[in-house]
């Protein structure tokens, strides 16, 4: 099976994808395409998967992924740096050609920018709580470093856990309505002292309140669906040994 590659819209024309676990080399419960170093799948493995993923997206290009610590953390690449040498972020910008910027998820939500004119890329990875503590904002001034315009940036967020299978606390609301209580809009009712989170639609706000004009949501969730995506909370429920993840790339 080919590398399954999944395109927005709003960054045609640039080296991008959102992949799943479609067309990898692992097996059991990390089988298919997975990414992550930090599983308990072979190391040789991951690193056929990684070439995969990055010879499908932006051939003979050099991937570069951060040390994602659920942060607000952009860091900008101007060469590649070795695995031990990952900055701690959970954002990388570019200008450089040849460059892949790689985030890796299993439910949180991959965001990837572009702004064409300017010829600046940039790749995020939004869980929760990167996203409440403004990670995509982060993203977005470093890429304004690189000389990119947020009202030209155009961007896409990927397969992530979708409202009707993200279900949190009431404390966990609480943190997004003391910040604003408009935020209430991203939750609906779950069970008994539940309530159910739609972390797309708050990523694809917080881009739009920035003054990004091009905001495209796949609509795609990774709870749902373990034929074509890794899922943290579904292995979680399953009581799996481990979980895989999946990659986003974008490049010059």
């Amino acid at each position: 099976m080919s590398v399954e590659v999944i395109r927005a819209r709003a960054l045609s024309g640039i080296a991008h994808g959102f992949l799943g676990r479609r067309g990898g080399v692992s097996s059991g419960v990390h089988a298919g395409l997975n990414v992550g170093r930090g599983s308990d799948d072979d190391a040789d493995i991951v690193c056929e998967n990684r070439r995969r993923a990055t010879e499908a997206v932006l051939p003979g290009g050099h991937l570069v992924t951060v040390y994602q610590i659920h942060s607000a953390e952009a860091a900008t690449v101007l060469a590649p740096f070795a695995e031990d040498d990952r900055p701690q972020a959970d954002a990388l910008v570019t200008d450089r050609p040849g460059l892949a910027l790689g985030i890796l998820t299993a439910d949180c939500a991959p965001v990837l920018l572009a702004d064409r004119q300017a010829g600046v890329v940039g790749a995020a990875h939004a869980g929760w709580k990167g996203a409440l503590g403004g990670i995509t904002d982060a993203t977005l001034r470093a890429m304004e470093g690189l000389g990119a315009k947020v009202d030209r940036v155009a961007a896409a967020v990927g397969p992530c856990i979708a409202r009707a299978s993200y279900e949190v606390d009431i404390p966990f609301v609480e943190r997004f309505c003391v910040q604003d209580r408009a935020n209430e809009r991203f939750f609906a009712d779950g069970g008994p002292g539940h309530a159910r989170f739609d972390l797309e639609a708050y990523v694809a706000h917080r881009l739009a309140a920035a003054g990004v004009r091009q905001v495209e949501a796949l609509g795609l969730d990774t709870y749902a669906d373990p034929d074509r995506f890794f899922s943290y909370r579904r292995s979680t429920h399953r009581s799996e040994a481990d979980y895989g993840r999946q990659i986003s790339i974008i490049g010059l």
